[in-house]
């Protein structure tokens, strides 16, 4: 079939012909009115392409932009930190940026080497010795830890910590209609998860969950005790899952140091910028003992038949591989270009490098937390630790300081909303290592002005 893009009106009055539609009305009638666009653009007909484009243009520049024309002192899962250059031009390169899932090794040796390095340094940041060739995001990589944790317990009973990220839970619940998991959330009692404890007797519920699942640190950017969750996990048998943020890595014990079965995490922060909602990039590590439950796909490294290094998938234990009731996952899949970007980025930082980031974002954390707290009316949302992710109660709507602080030329953070108490009032900010002291003093005044 031939296909063209029509220009004339006789054109658009064959392509609806060959459709067997009468108007081009009837083409779209599948879009709902609330969605399509009432009175058109308001441009003249019989426009050239490059006329029309400038006047896009034009309206687009209307918007409120993000980072390049705002200063982001937003977070809760997406950060705007800072990316070199050397990551921008090496990732940027054609022979990554095309490449997706390297099943021919034979002309695929450099991509698969990047991911296995990729994985090297995952596992290295959750003190854990697995790690696979990436997921789609963090929240996607919650889900694939609970359908791990629930085939090695064999108990579908998930005890969820509320300071794991809100979507991520939302994520999490989705896929348990159709798996059949019982998912039973925690609430946080002054930041932190509020566990049973676990030497009393019995379980609440009755039921033992077959896995446990918490944040380090949380949503609200507070420093979690561990302890508890694994102590759960000793006494029922379940499966710890810690769900961290790796930029945190550099300054915390790891979620294996804590005696994770699982680690989870999102690497957007690893040079990917931020980008109306993706893409993403899922981390997920594991023991040695769930290896063979491993979703998604590993790199592995082997010799070839003249005793020469070599790499090549393995334990691709997906739909398309082998029989889909026999798969780990039906969803999963890797985000090559992301992991090989964050594996770039990682090489530039070094160890001492991810230390300095942790650092100067926990510094910059406590500068900004410390002078938003001195402003009249605003109070801290809790007392526990934070690193460099912070909630404060705010005298106004968190939805109208925002509104206020956006006319400012800021993204002023995230409103925690009504799943948190007092969330509306509550306003989560989160400050990475681009923002210098002058943006962060202007932050603070505006934030002074917009509470009054």
């Amino acid at each position: 079939m031939t296909t063209y893009i029509p220009h004339t009106g006789e054109d658009v009055a064959d392509m609806l012909s060959f459709l067997g539609l009468a108007s081009v009305d009837d083409l779209f009638e599948a879009v709902p009115d609330a969605l399509r666009l009432a009175g058109g653009l308001g441009l003249p007909p019989g426009r050239g392409e490059p006329d029309v484009l400038a006047e896009l243009e034009e309206l687009a520049a209307a918007n409120r932009a993000r980072t390049d024309r705002m200063v982001c002192f937003a977070g809760a899962g997406a950060y705007d930190h800072e990316i070199p250059a050397v990551t921008r031009a090496l990732a940027g390169r054609s022979e990554f940026v095309t490449s997706y899932t390297p099943y021919q090794p034979e002309v695929a040796q450099g991509v698969l080497q990047a991911v296995f390095e990729f994985q090297t340094m995952v596992a290295r940041l959750a003190g854990l010795p697995i790690a696979n060739a990436s997921l789609y995001d963090g929240a996607s990589a919650v889900v694939e830890a609970v359908n791990l944790g629930v085939a090695a317990s064999g108990r579908p009973v998930v005890w969820l910590s509320q300071g794991v990220h809100p979507h991520w839970r939302a994520t999490a619940a989705t896929a348990a209609a159709g798996t059949g998991h019982d998912l039973r959330t925690f609430p946080l009692a002054d930041g932190v998860t509020a566990w049973p404890d676990p030497s009393a007797p019995g379980v609440p519920g009755d039921d033992p969950p077959g896995v446990v699942v918490v944040a380090y640190p949380n949503y609200l950017g507070c420093l979690e005790d561990l302890a508890p969750a694994r102590a759960w996990c000793d006494r029922t048998g379940a499966v710890l899952v810690v769900v961290a943020d790796p930029v945190a890595a550099g300054l915390l014990r790891s979620g294996g140091d804590w005696g994770a079965d699982v680690v989870v995490g999102e690497g957007q922060a690893f040079g990917t910028p931020l980008g109306f909602g993706g893409p993403y990039l899922g981390l997920f590590a594991t023991t040695q003992d769930h290896l063979r439950r491993l979703p998604g796909r590993l790199v592995g490294e082997t010799v070839d038949t003249e005793g020469r290094r070599a790499y090549v998938t393995t334990l691709r234990t997906r739909e398309q591989d082998i029989r889909r009731e026999k798969a780990t996952s039906n969803v999963c899949t890797n985000q090559t270009l992301m992991a090989v970007t964050a594996a770039i980025q990682l090489g530039w930082l070094g160890t001492s490098g991810l230390v300095e980031l942790g650092r100067r974002c926990a510094v910059a954390t406590r500068v900004t937390r410390d002078a938003l707290l001195a402003i009249d009316g605003v109070e801290p949302y809790a007392s526990a630790p934070v690193v460099r992710e912070f909630a404060v109660r705010t005298p106004v709507p968190a939805a109208v300081l925002l509104e206020r602080l956006a006319g400012e030329g800021f993204l002023g953070g995230v409103a925690l909303g009504e799943e948190f108490p007092g969330g509306e009032h509550a306003l989560l900010v989160a400050v990475t290592e681009r923002r210098t002291r002058a943006e962060v003093d202007a932050f603070v005044a505006a934030v002074a002005r917009a509470v009054t």
